[in-house]
């Protein structure tokens, strides 16, 4: 059983979808399942689906989206003998499902470890976890639901988790050495954020060290003309001092982090 939240929800039995197509159950599945594990509240449930205006039936209609849930997934958990995948436990449910059967859990696992082997100066091994891990995403989490109160704090930290995790790869790569790579997706990256200092930065490091110092500082000098328009102010500190440092030929600094 696999359960996809990082792009449209999906479920996956045996090969075959088996996704709720009822908007609602499906949103009430979603949130099940990036609080896996844990007891959601049935007013967590209501909060979510309704906000501050639920109908009177609230209630039941929540619990109706449970028995469905339920019942699409009986058959399942009752071949493997697991019981049933949503148990109630006051004051709500809880979700019992393993967590490598969700592409958010894994994800989060295998970006913890590329970290590590990041930290640990095994890059190649750090990138190509990295590249497992953002392999996972098929688009923004539950992109087919639109998220409400309860919601929206998990799609946040896994949004940037998913930024971080996309950073820490282009530093594998870049200690890698593989700069003339970098550049295309770092130019793009740059287009798609004006004002992101650090994707710039590393653009400016990846075009200096492929020998293209004129490049690398136009690129500083498009983010100087955009950051004056938009913001009214100049790079960081850290941009002018990589800006010096391309005009002598002499880059000191590795990439790091923001």
């Amino acid at each position: 059983m696999i359960f996809r939240v990082l792009g449209p929800l999906e479920v996956i039995i045996n090969g075959q979808s088996e996704t709720p197509t009822a908007h609602k159950v499906r949103w009430t599945l979603g949130l099940f399942l990036l609080r896996a594990n844990q007891v959601v509240d049935r007013a967590a449930i209501i909060d979510e689906l309704w906000g501050e205006h639920p109908p009177r039936s609230a209630v039941t209609t929540a619990q109706t989206y449970v028995y469905q849930l339920r019942k699409k997934f009986h058959r399942h958990f009752r071949n493997l003998g697991s019981g049933e995948l949503i148990e109630t436990r006051p004051p709500g449910y809880v979700l019992r499902v393993d967590p490598g059967e969700i592409d958010a859990f894994r994800f989060e696992r295998l970006s913890e470890e590329g970290q590590a082997l990041l930290a640990a100066g095994h890059a190649e091994q750090a990138a190509r976890r990295l590249r497992e891990a953002l392999s996972l995403w098929r688009g923004p989490v539950l992109a087919d639901l639109p998220g409400g109160p309860v919601l929206t704090p998990h799609l946040t930290h896994l949004t940037e988790a998913r930024t971080r995790a996309l950073r820490l790869r282009i530093l594998a790569d870049a200690q890698l050495g593989n700069h003339r790579a970098l550049i295309p997706e770092l130019r793009s990256a740059a287009q798609e954020n004006p004002l992101d200092e650090w994707i710039h930065e590393q653009l400016m490091i990846a075009l200096h060290e492929a020998g293209r110092r004129a490049d690398a500082l136009d690129t500083y000098r498009g983010l100087q003309r955009t950051l004056d328009e938009e913001l009214g102010i100049q790079p960081s500190i850290t941009l002018r001092e990589l800006q010096r440092d391309v005009l002598v030929g002499n880059v000191r600094r590795h990439a790091r982090l923001a």
